[in-house]
């Protein structure tokens, strides 16, 4: 009797005791369990950790594959902030680069859900998936579950406007029937059209990216455009305070403009006759205009002229060949010709002989400035 007593309490102990250590484990049914003949569990295996913003209704031992070829299973579930962080065991011989891209898919429509791994297809591979990796979450990725494509295709169905093609099909009939010519006029107008469009494109372009440069030169002047209409109303403001000196202003101009336009009027025959009275004068001035500037070019070189100076005077030396004749005739001819002792000296001259044999005098021949020198002159 005693033995047969013990027995379920024995029982109960035993129970309280297998129940104990299963909650202290994590027990979640069957799939808390390494289950054996799962791939990832080789001596080679390695750990892989990876995070997926959603992972629906994946288990723990779900398989990863790679290329349809199951490679690993999912061995902890977990959740880190607001997403979800997979471990997974994958087979030693796995090669995929550090980069890779971690996906839940699901293998068929009604079938399980996977972690499907891959190389990235944006960018160049980097590196190689080792033990203890971590795939972000910017690289998790899930494909759209059967419900979610359900319901997009009901949304669509119902209220998508897919039973209205019907009625939108009906009113096009409706409204180009007997119009066809216009309807193919218009199409070839349109072809013309996107045919001109697409060859003036590069000035399309430009001429987008030249306004774009003038808003970017506006929004560069932003703070002088603001402070000019800050300032504007006030300089506006000004100018009403002093309106009235502004008209007065412009009164007294009118004023001086009748004035003037009267002035005008009362002088018109003096000023008239004072433009005839200058117009000799500026003649007389423009009569040796020729010679004026030539004048002006010998005085700076006086008494020898301009033209030929270069002629005798080369450098930091000169040839000059000079005679002085200072017989009473040339004097009287060089300093008195023109004046009333003109010839005196030369009259003079002839009662002592000294111009024998020039008749007629040089004072009385041609320019004396000019008249030839003889050297038997008195002779």
């Amino acid at each position: 009797m005693t033995s047969i007593a013990l027995r379920p309490r024995l029982a109960g102990a035993i129970c309280l005791a297998l129940t104990a250590l299963l909650n202290g484990c994590g027990w979640q049914g069957v799939n808390s369990l390494a289950l054996p003949g799962t791939a990832g569990g080789g001596p080679d295996s390695f750990e892989i950790k990876i995070q997926l913003p959603n992972v629906h209704n994946i288990e723990q031992n779900s398989r990863v594959r790679v290329g349809d070829v199951t490679v690993g299973n999912v061995t902890k579930i977990e959740r880190q902030d607001w997403h979800a962080l997979l471990t997974v065991t994958l087979d030693g011989d796995v090669d995929l680069p550090a980069n890779a891209r971690a996906t839940v898919g699901q293998t068929s429509l009604l079938g399980t859900l996977h972690v499907e791994l891959a190389p990235p297809s944006d960018v160049p591979p980097q590196g190689k998936l080792s033990d203890g990796a971590l795939i972000p979450l910017a690289d998790g990725h899930s494909y759209p579950s059967t419900e979610q494509t359900l319901s997009a295709m009901a949304m669509l169905l119902n209220g998508g406007g897919i039973g209205q093609i019907q009625d939108i099909t009906a009113a096009f009939s409706t409204a180009f029937a007997g119009r066809e010519d216009d309807l193919r006029s218009f199409i070839e107008q349109m072809d013309v059209f996107v045919t001109d469009l697409n060859t003036q494109k590069e000035d399309i372009v430009a001429a987008g990216e030249s306004l774009n440069t003038l808003v970017g030169r506006f929004a560069e002047q932003k703070p002088v455009l603001d402070e000019a209409l800050r300032t504007v109303p006030e300089a506006l403001a000004v100018l009403n305070e002093e309106r009235d000196l502004f008209v007065d202003a412009v009164r007294q101009t009118s004023e001086l403009t009748a004035l003037g336009a009267d002035l005008a009027y009362q002088s018109k025959e003096a000023l008239v006759q004072e433009l005839n009275d200058m117009g000799p004068v500026l003649q007389a001035l423009a009569d040796p205009g020729g010679d004026l500037p030539k004048a002006f070019g010998h005085m700076a070189t006086f008494p020898w002229p301009k033209d030929t100076l270069l002629n005798w005077f080369r450098g930091d030396y000169a040839n000059l060949t000079a005679i002085f004749d200072l017989t009473l005739s040339r004097l009287d001819t060089g300093f008195f010709t023109g004046t009333r002792w003109e010839g005196h000296l030369t009259e003079l001259e002839m009662q002592w002989g000294r111009t024998i044999g020039q008749i007629p005098s040089p004072a009385t021949v041609g320019n004396p400035l000019v008249v030839p020198y003889r050297f038997d002159q008195g002779r």
